[in-house]
């Protein structure tokens, strides 16, 4: 705007008045966009702050239409006017569209932009990568053949265009910039927001505009508390050390703008209210919207049927169409029947009525007894035959179709196939195959021109029956003998010929055409239209149906008219030709639609000397779109001065099924033109009838499309529900009784009923007679004079929240947005998508190749306006796709159904995208308020007399042997004690890929390595007792001995996963946090790890000279320690368990010397472990319970444990399950990573694993080791994959364990199979648990985790109140349990943290239990099966962890659940994750496919976690494959995740802000 560089507050107060009135004129209409653009830029010449400014390229200048009102284009005699066109060589491609042409309404939408002006907006960018959208190069791509078009055509590029010079002040004036604010208020200019480009190029604008600031005059709905930074959750005293965080998000991060710019936006009140939903306890009941009592309703009287005036009989009329041809073949054989043209317009061959009727019947005989051998007959009367025949052979087409009436078989004329990937080829096929077509007739040319296969044969099309192929040229066909004469009979009911009708959502089906109806219909149109023999009639339009059939091949034979075809490509290349034909021809009659009449006034200055005097009638064929009216006006003022009359212009209205509906007749030259009527969009979208008076911004003009046919009758009726009759001020969908109409869908009954034997019905629902109707699909109303009027179609209609939108209105709207330079006009689709039961409005356009990210983005967004503002309907999704991408119809229109389904499917491949959920989804239910308090959750527990949700192991029972309980006390001495009895035993074997066994640990061997280490810290470490020591080893014996050795020595083991030498930068970091949080005096290690912690790659990532005493135990000297170190108590700490937690936080846990032994004795109990069991463990030792069964498990129960590290699977796959084969394991633990890694990759190589002697047979049980939700999907992959190489479906369960109790779950030997139930997922989010079938809608299937450990009591408990809950609640998990951890490892030492989550006590029930929160929501059932005392079972089902759930809407939703659904949204989506931001949810998805794949992704993940969560998505973020951090146990980090998105470093390929 002019208004750039200026700040409107500081304008002296007369200046700002003039300006509001100045506004106050724009959008009351009083003043044109231009004269309100030139009296502004006046007003603020004086104030505004010039930069230099470059000249806009000359090209880049906006065209604009010569019909547009006087205001914007100098008068076409002006000499200025014509040099200018001179000096414009190249076609212009911004011309209007035809269809969509009007001035008032391009005013309107400026005036309703206008009013949006005030509020500015800052919407966010969607950010891109660079690479995401590289336009095909220019020589490659066909430049659209179109910068307008109408339903069915593209049109040419205009011959010639009237530029307006470029504006003096500033190169912006048509820039929506005006009411996008590009930047954050107050920021700099180079607001991030405006930046598009990848990170570091940032877009350089002048400094020295100040940006506008502005307050938005609206209070916000809600106000998210914004932090600008995350702030953990999670106590600051743990050793839950945000530092792994340490890059904190940056407040201006450009991320976080921009989110804060989604959030203003969505401040926005929203204009629909947001419907009232009740939630009942259990579920939420989607009640109706209250009906608006402002709504408007229709009052008139019920409708009378009208009726058209008699068909008159007049003598000479054949009684059979065939009968005419006859005669004038026969009487006037030298007349000429029809001329069509080459491609440069010139007339290439003129058919007569002789050589018509000569080679009809030579085509008919040789249709009847050529084909087959002598004796067989290949096609009977009644048989149907595809025509297949290009639009620009109409010759050749006329002698086929009246060739199939005279042989009495059924034509069916189809568009010629071009490719496999023809738009709607397969539903072509779907019409063939339902009209039983075998034959197909063509020409020569034509069927040379058909996709071949490699060996010549004709491309078998999808979806096509099998076909024959008849070339029909003359010269195949043979001369009848002297006494044969085709059977004409009078007309009766049987199928003439069937036209094709493609529905709304794409099925193509056939439309039978009766003889009698023929005729009639014929005998119609001539009486109406008045035609007279031997005229002249230049058609314009697709000769194989519709009018162009009727009124230029059956209705001009019947008459003896001459016609002149003028085909679609003379029409792309010289627009002009038909006025040209009409004036050469003295033509009578024209047959055009107002593409052709735009065309022709867009180079009708190339002529100067035409006359369209001789024209009596000008047949508009979509004069019944409301949007044609600007197109006839236009026409009329161009050409009246060339002789075109004002009444010779005839709009009319026309289906498949009810053929002629009405058509406006020739009138009295002299006459009034008939009246229009000026309609309040908004009345029509309540499908009421209401002048428009209030507001001119959303009103719409329609014309008459006449009177009804001669013999017909027309009713209007409701167009959804009975056909119940409509009011006179209704809108309805027009139905008809006639002769002349459809008489079924050929070979599809079903769907005939509903269309072609419609009873109208009254208001009380009684039929209002015998006689049936046919639905004709069009939407309109009977005016003043039985006019009838069209106000839209039936396949183009938006239901919307109850409210009726035409698609046609909606392009209107969109295209009178400028600037139009964004996309190409004829290209673009709206329709309808039903998410969360309602319809959603999707608009998908060609983009241009030029144009900007910027111009498309305020594009998009001023269109959002603009629609909101005249049609009060939000848009779901505006979708810009590259130039020529989108399906297009035979005459080069949109395809729209192939269009939505590749919407649907994510096909589409945007180029640009803009979701707007938040402002048109407006039937959520209603947020929930959260229960009230602990006292009533009580009561309405004992009242509904519930169980308490609790549940416990079995006991852990007395250890009666005294040697025992002393073997018992402390591992050190349980190792010390089997290195005495049973030196020998093998207690560990360690695998890898190349070797059998690389490496084995007999008790004595074991005990006398700890002894050495336990040597080396006294002496080298010089370490005190109870100092800690970190561990750094890779998986293997060598861990196990140095964490006896730290037993022995009496100090305490931290045991560290080991950096990874590949990527030190990401991984030494949390090893050094770890060893500077646990305040470790020493670090254990092998030679190659010291080197790689004194190595350069590493001062990279952290100080390494502060390291403490580094020892590596690869060669330490024979040496024991003076003795070894016996613990005074067993309360003593044993080891620190450290661990990263999914939401990022490091913990580390104290893990007492009872605590071990409880643990260790509840596993064996569990497992039935003894001296002579072997198991298998393939997973992480570092902490846990993998820690636990890698380390410590053996040596107390004495069992050997074959220890397999799991990147050892890197190399070789199948190496764990061999080793259970080969071992004949019975019981095996492994990590969700390895079971996964078997599944993927070896997952196909069952046969071969078979071949190789793999058999799991002997697996009894396989358990996974999380602390998750059990993986359900994954366990039963694995189970059916591998259940050919024997495994049993019984053996795969989980284990669960979480920070405060590393075992709380684990399945044994004994007892019953883990269950699975299905829980209903809204219930869930209620924090209820309501057991539902499998299969039912919403339902989530839930594993057990395991069986509850021995010694081991939980209970679940409402985490706020801290009562007990009853067992159909969702609860946090409380254990109670010897080895329950101690407590954090707190830095600082603050005690009430630890007491928080270790030793809590319930609110009431048992004050005096003490509990250990574990962070867990799940719940307990109790299920039918028995336990091993025979008591009935009680289940635990881990449903996820509380830190992790997201609190939306007042329910709580678990990040899986709704990951699970986004996954299932397309195949190009790897992986997702997703978390909250200011209560925005933010879903990332890893994209495996092509990058062009990304955008299709925006829309199909809005539209899954709306319809299965009732959420709106606010952030979308594609990113390449491997971005979602993932930890050792294979969970994904959404908190590492959230903060690297937050702090800009995901490098996303494309980020969308949903409004």
């Amino acid at each position: 705007m002019a208004d750039r560089g200026v700040d409107l507050s500081a304008l002296p107060k007369e200046v700002r008045d003039q300006l509001a009135e100045l506004d106050l004129e724009l959008s009351e209409g009083d003043i044109t966009q231009k004269g309100y653009e030139k009296k502004r830029t006046k007003l603020l010449a004086p104030y505004i702050i010039h930069t230099p400014v470059e000249p806009p390229p000359r090209n880049d200048v906006k065209p604009l239409a010569p019909s547009s009102s006087s205001s914007h284009a100098p008068p076409p005699s002006s000499s200025k006017y014509r040099e200018r066109r001179s000096r414009r060589t190249h076609r212009g491609g911004g011309t209007r569209d035809d269809r969509y042409r009007s001035d008032i309404h391009t005013e309107a939408v400026q005036a309703a932009l206008a009013k949006h002006k005030e509020e500015k907006m800052a919407l966010p960018m969607p950010t891109k990568r660079r690479s995401t959208y590289v336009q095909s190069p220019i020589e490659t791509r066909t430049p659209p053949d179109s910068s307008s078009g109408s339903e069915d055509e593209t049109s040419v590029r205009r011959q010639s265009s009237v530029v307006i010079p470029p504006p003096a002040v500033s190169p912006n004036l048509q820039s929506p910039d005006s009411w996008i604010n590009h930047s954050v208020q107050g920021s700099s200019t180079s607001s991030s927001a405006s930046s598009t480009l990848s990170h570091g190029e940032a877009k350089p604008q002048p400094q020295s505009q100040p940006q506008p600031q502005y307050k938005p005059q609206y209070q916000p709905l809600y106000q998210p508390h914004y932090q600008p930074q995350y702030q953990p959750h999670e106590q600051p005293n743990t050793a839950a050390v945000t530092g792994m965080l340490a890059h904190r998000v940056p407040v201006n991060s450009r991320v976080s703008t921009k989110i804060q710019q989604l959030l203003n936006t969505l401040k926005r009140p929203k204009r629909p209210p947001l419907s009232e939903f009740f939630t009942d306890d259990a579920e939420e009941i989607v009640e109706v919207p209250q009906p608006d009592p402002n709504t408007p309703k229709p009052e008139g009287r019920q409708i009378m049927p009208v009726k058209g005036e008699p068909l008159g009989v007049v003598s000479n009329w054949p009684p059979a169409l065939q009968a005419a041809l006859a005669r004038w073949g026969a009487s006037q054989g030298k007349s000429p029947a029809l001329t069509a043209l080459d491609i440069t317009g010139k007339p290439l061959y003129t058919l007569t009525y002789g050589k018509l009727w000569s080679r009809s019947v030579k085509l008919a005989y040789t249709l009847l007894n050529k084909l087959g051998t002598k004796n067989e007959q290949i096609l009977k009367p009644g048989d149907r035959v595809a025509l297949v025949y290009p639009n620009s052979d109409p010759g050749m087409f006329w002698v086929a179709f009246y060739g199939c009436l005279l042989a009495e078989v059924i034509p069916v004329p189809i568009e010629v196939p071009l490719s496999r990937k023809d738009a709607g080829i397969s539903q072509v096929g779907f019409l063939l195959g339902s009209c039983g077509v075998g034959l197909a007739l063509t020409s020569e040319i034509c069927l040379k021109g058909l996709p071949k296969t490699p060996t010549g044969e004709i491309l078998q099309f999808k979806g096509w029956p099998r076909l024959k192929w008849v070339v029909t040229d003359s010269k195949y066909l043979t001369k009848p003998s002297k006494d044969w004469q085709p059977h004409i009979p009078t007309a009766n009911t049987d199928p003439a010929y069937i036209e094709y009708k493609a529905s709304k959502e794409g099925t193509v089906m056939g439309v039978a055409v009766s003889k009698v109806a023929m005729l009639t219909h014929c005998q119609s149109l001539t009486q109406a239209c008045n035609y007279c023999e031997g005229e002249t009639l230049v058609n314009v339009l697709d000769f194989k149906k519709d009018m162009g059939l009727w009124h230029g091949v059956l209705t001009a034979v019947m008459n003896r008219i001459h016609t002149i075809s003028v085909p679609y490509a003379v029409m792309k290349a010289c627009p002009l030709s038909w006025v040209q034909r009409v004036h050469i021809h003295k033509a009578r009659v024209a047959l055009v639609k107002c593409r052709d009449l735009h065309w022709a006034m867009m180079s009708h200055r190339d002529q100067r000397d035409i006359s369209l005097a001789s024209l009596r009638m000008l047949i508009v064929a979509d004069g019944a779109n409301p949007w044609s009216v600007s197109s006839c006006d236009a026409f009329l003022n161009v050409f009246q001065s060339h002789g075109l009359k004002p009444e010779v212009i005839c709009p009319c209205a026309t289906s498949p099924e009810a053929m002629t509906v009405a058509i406006r007749r020739p009138g009295v030259p002299g006459a009034p033109l008939p009246a229009r009527a000026i309609l309040s969009l908004t009345g029509l979208s309540h499908g009421v009838i209401r002048v428009n008076t209030e507001d001119k911004n959303s009103a719409l003009t329609v014309q008459d499309v006449g009177h009804v046919m001669p013999g017909a009758l027309m009713c209007i009726v409701k167009p959804d529900g009975p056909p119940q009759l409509c009011k006179t001020d209704e809108i309805g969908e027009i139905i008809i009784n006639s002769r002349a109409g459809g008489t079924m869908y050929y070979g599809l009954p079903g769907v005939t009923k509903n269309t072609f034997e419609v009873i109208p019905v009254n208001a009380s629902g009684v039929p209002i007679g015998e006689i049936p109707f046919v639905r004709s699909g069009l939407l309109g109303f009977v005016g003043p004079g039985s006019l009838i009027f069209v106000v839209g179609k039936i396949e183009g209609l938006l239901m919307v929240s109850g409210r009726r939108h035409n698609a046609d209105d909606l392009v209107a709207t969109a295209l009178a947005v400028e600037p139009v330079k964004t996309v190409y006009r004829g290209r673009i689709a709206v329709f309808s998508v039903t998410v969360f039961y309602d319809e959603r409005v999707v608009i998908v356009a060609e983009q241009r190749p030029d144009a900007s990210e910027e111009d498309s983005f305020q594009w998009m967004s001023r269109v959002l306006q603009a629609i909101d503002s005249i049609h009060q309907v939000g848009l779901y999704c505006l979708a810009l796709v590259p130039a020529n991408t989108l399906p297009k119809t035979p005459l080069g229109g949109i395809h729209i159904s192939d269009t939505k389904q590749s919407f649907l499917d994510g096909n589409l491949h945007p180029c640009n995208i803009l979701m707007c959920p938040h402002t048109c989804v407006t039937n959520l239910p209603k947020p929930r308020q959260k229960q009230p308090g602990p006292a009533s959750v009580m009561v309405g527990n004992l009242v509904a007399g519930k169980r308490i949700a609790q549940a416990a192991g079995r006991d852990l029972g007395m250890i009666e042997d005294q040697d025992l309980v002393r073997k018992h006390q402390y591992l050190t001495e349980a190792l010390q004690w089997r290195a005495q009895t049973d030196a020998d035993h093998v207690l560990y074997v360690l695998l890898n890929a190349k070797v059998p066994s690389v490496g084995t640990a007999t008790c004595v061997q074991l005990h006398k390595r700890a002894e050495k280490i336990a040597a080396a810290l006294t002496e080298k470490g010089s370490i005190n007792t109870g100092e800690n020591v970190v561990l750094l080893y890779p998986p293997g014996i060598d861990l196990i001995a140095a964490f006896y050795g730290c037993l022995y020595a009496g100090c305490v083991p931290v045991n560290v996963r080991p950096p990874h030498p590949q990527n030190l930068a990401a991984t030494l970091p949390t090893v050094r946090m770890i060893i500077d949080v646990s305040k470790a005096a020493c670090i254990l290690t092998t030679q190659n790890l010291m080197r790689i912690l004194r190595s350069k790659d590493a001062a990279a990532s952290v100080n390494i000279k502060t390291w403490p005493t580094i020892i590596d135990t690869d060669d330490l000297p024979r040496r024991r320690p003076p003795q070894i170190y016996k613990p005074p108590t067993a309360e003593m700490i044993a080891y620190l368990d450290f661990s990263v937690s999914t939401t990022g936080m490091l913990t580390g846990v104290k893990i007492s010397h009872a605590a071990v032994s409880a643990l260790c004795r509840s596993i064996k109990l569990q497992c039935e472990l003894y001296s002579s069991r072997q198991i298998a463990i393939c997973l992480d030792p570092y902490c846990g319970l993998g820690f636990v069964l890698w380390c410590l498990a053996s040596v107390y129960s004495g069992h050997q444990s074959i220890l397999i590290p799991p990147f050892e699977l890197e190399s070789c796959l199948s190496l764990w399950l061999s080793t259970l084969s080969q071992y004949r394991i019975r019981d095996t633990f492994c990590s969700y990573s390895v079971m996964e890694l078997c599944t993927k990759g070896l997952g196909t190589q069952t046969e071969l694993l078979k071949a190789r002697g793999v058999n799991l047979s002997c697996v009894r049980s396989c358990v996974v080791i999380a602390e998750e939700r059990p993986r359900l999907a994954l366990t039963h992959s694995f189970s059916k994959l591998f259940k050919d190489v024997g495994l049993s479906s019984r053996a795969v369960s989980t284990a669960f364990g979480s920070r405060v109790n590393l075992a709380i779950c684990l399945q044994g030997t004994t007892g019953p199979d883990p269950c699975t139930v299905y829980v209903d997922m809204k219930s869930l989010r209620h924090d209820r648990v309501r057991l539902v079938e499998r299969g039912a809608p919403q339902s989530l299937p839930l594993m057990e985790s395991g069986k509850i450990l021995p010694g081991v009591r939980v209970i679940i408990v409402n985490p706020e109140t801290r009562g007990p809950l009853g067992d159909s609640h969702l609860g946090e998990i409380w254990v109670n349990s010897p080895h329950n951890a101690s407590g954090y490892y707190t830095i600082y030492g603050e005690e009430s943290l630890q007491a928080d989550h270790f030793n809590t006590k319930l609110s009431f029930g048992d004050p005096q239990t003490l509990w250990a929160r574990t962070g867990y929501l799940g719940f307990v059932k109790r299920t039918d099966l028995l336990d091993a005392s025979g008591d009935r079972h009680d289940a635990l089902f881990v449903v996820g962890s509380l830190d992790e759930t997201l609190e939306l809407r007042g329910l709580r939703y678990h990040p899986i659940d709704i990951e699970t659904s986004v996954s299932r949204a397309h195949r190009s989506i790897a992986e997702s994750a997703v978390f909250t931001w200011t209560n925005l949810l933010v879903v990332v998805s890893e994209l495996c496919g092509s990058e062009q794949d990304a955008l299709d992704l925006v829309p199909l993940i809005t539209n899954v976690v709306l319809e299965e969560h009732h959420l709106i998505v606010g952030v979308v973020v594609i990113v390449d494959p491997g971005v979602i951090p993932i930890n050792s146990r294979g969970e994904k980090q959404r908190m590492h995740l959230r903060d690297s998105f937050l702090a800009d470093q995901l490098d996303p390929i494309y980020v969308a802000y949903n409004m």
